[in-house]
């Protein structure tokens, strides 16, 4: 199990601090080595009483666990006293000589209930030792704004506190008025930024909240990922852990992580394209469930990619029903793309098979294709008013994700497929991205809320019989379709038939990391 020191304060009530850390680290799988920074007196209605441990105690516990126990992430909490403060930073480089280090802070510098934990001189404690050493920063937007000392907006908020070394921020929103019905964090991190959304669930139990997303996070990033991965499944470990909260006293009682949550659909949120976040359409969406993704309703099946309207026609003569037109020709006229694109469209229609044109998607939809398939960095550059264009037109949309992130960025524009890779290593073109596998694959079909295409380094039909036992409604071929479709798409329909037919390979409590983080 990787190991994490959680530095926080002890909650006597049990709700939050090392006691919501601790139920963290359990639903995750992560050993958490709770460090008392300070104790607390309290109970579900009030806290009366805060005693910071002296420095000195602080120090000698964390000179116990760092030879024997090292972390792959540090969580603080309460942290009491800026001279705990000062020791935590020391601690901190040290460590980080020896070894990568995750540093997750939740600013805790209030309770829900009122009570103040912190001065101005632990507050400029924050600002000048832990926010230049912090992998990923999580306040709430009152505690942003503390720190800060601005009445910004939330994502200039986050702009700022990056701006004081912060590496990734989650200004969390559980607590916010903005969007009544939504529970929204934003996030910006060096791979992705945005809104995290999930419905609001109605409870009063909502006491440890924070402690639990920052010790989700700090989790998610010992086991490997990238903060905004990491972010994805706090929010999700998060939402699980308030629907399961219950009273334990006379007051707000506390959340409960538990295992589990990586796997529920429902828990997988929603992320804005940018700072504008349509409530409307993810009301709708959301509303609507899960739409049907399975291989028979999707209609996918075979997906062949192709560089021209001969192999389209090639392709689809060979009884392959989804056809990719992928002409990678950055500067070509736009009379020839439109006469490759017509050309193919003549043949698919003439084959009763579907044409999906890649990237040149308002060729398609002037034509009248029925789809096209953009990855995120296009659809990033189309900007507010582009993407809604692209809703406008009609065309069925495909979306390529790699991430948590990026599958919960697709989610938001309700795709006709979500592509899933690369499964295997691939050659095909240059990415960073490690191989999702077949476990994430089957997480991907079970999460997607939408038909999931697996791509990437498929070359053998033995790849795609497995592929399809994951449920994927879609399986690409590029070389593996050879030089003569006509003999080589009987064999991979036939292995797209058995691994439908056979029994569904597990889907893993959670997925395993697709980034490299460090």
């Amino acid at each position: 199990m990787p190991i994490v020191w959680s530095i926080a304060g002890n909650d006597s009530g049990g709700g939050a601090g090392l006691s919501a850390d601790a139920r963290a680290a359990q639903a995750f799988g992560v050993h958490l080595c709770p460090v008392v920074a300070a104790v607390t007196a309290q109970n579900s209605r009030a806290v009366t009483r805060i005693e910071p441990v002296p420095p000195d105690v602080l120090d000698a516990q964390l000179a116990a666990l760092a030879d024997d126990m090292p972390p792959a992430a540090i969580k603080t909490g309460l942290l009491g006293s800026a001279g705990n403060i000062a020791v935590l930073a020391r601690w901190v480089d040290r460590l980080r000589q020896r070894a990568p280090l995750a540093l997750v802070i939740d600013s805790v510098l209030g309770a829900s209930t009122g009570a103040a934990f912190a001065g101005d001189a632990v507050v400029q404690a924050y600002r000048d030792l832990l926010l230049p050493r912090a992998t990923v920063l999580t306040p709430n937007e009152r505690e942003a704004r503390r720190l800060v000392g601005s009445g910004a907006s939330i994502p200039m908020l986050a702009q700022a506190l990056q701006a004081a070394g912060a590496g990734a921020i989650a200004i969390t929103g559980g607590d916010s008025t903005h969007a009544p019905g939504w529970a929204l964090d934003w996030i910006d991190t060096p791979h992705a930024r945005g809104w995290l959304a999930l419905p609001r669930i109605a409870t009063p139990h909502t006491h440890g909240t924070g402690c639990t997303f920052a010790s989700s996070a700090a989790c998610a990033l010992a086991l490997g990922f990238v903060p905004a991965d990491a972010l994805v499944l706090a929010k999700m470990a998060t939402a699980h852990a308030i629907a399961h909260g219950h009273a334990a006293g006379q007051g707000a009682g506390p959340v409960l992580a538990q295992a589990g949550f990586g796997a529920r659909p429902e828990r997988l949120p929603l992320m804005s394209w940018g700072e504008n976040f349509d409530f409307d359409s993810c009301s709708r969406l959301l509303d609507a469930g899960d739409r049907p993704n399975s291989f028979e309703k999707s209609g996918i099946g075979l997906y062949a990619i192709v560089d021209s309207a001969e192999r389209v026609r090639q392709a689809v003569q060979a009884g392959v029903k989804t056809v990719q037109l992928r002409i990678k020709a950055p500067g070509a006229p736009d009379a020839a793309l439109r006469a490759s694109i017509a050309q193919a469209l003549d043949a698919c229609r003439e084959a009763g098979a579907t044409l999906v044109v890649n990237d040149h998607w308002r060729l398609a939809a002037e034509l009248g294709a029925p789809a096209a398939h953009l990855g995120q960095e296009d659809l990033l550059a189309l900007g507010d008013a582009g993407r809604a264009a692209l809703a406008a037109s009609g065309l069925r949309l495909g979306i390529s994700s790699h991430s948590l992130w990026e599958l919960c960025r697709a989610r938001a524009l309700a795709p006709w497929y979500a592509a899933c890779g690369p499964v295997w290593p691939t050659l095909t073109k240059a990415m960073p991205w490690r191989p999702q596998g077949l476990d994430n694959l089957a997480w991907w079909v079970r999460m997607a809320g939408a038909p999931v295409v697996a791509i990437g380094g498929i070359l053998r039909p033995d790849q795609a019989t497995q592929a399809a036992q994951c449920g994927a409604a879609g399986v690409c071929v590029v070389r593996g379709l050879g030089a003569q479709p006509a003999q080589s798409v009987p064999g991979w329909q036939a292995a797209l038939a058995a691994g439908h037919g056979l029994p569904r390979l597990p889907v893993p409590a959670l997925p395993h990391p697709s980034l490299l983080s460090r």
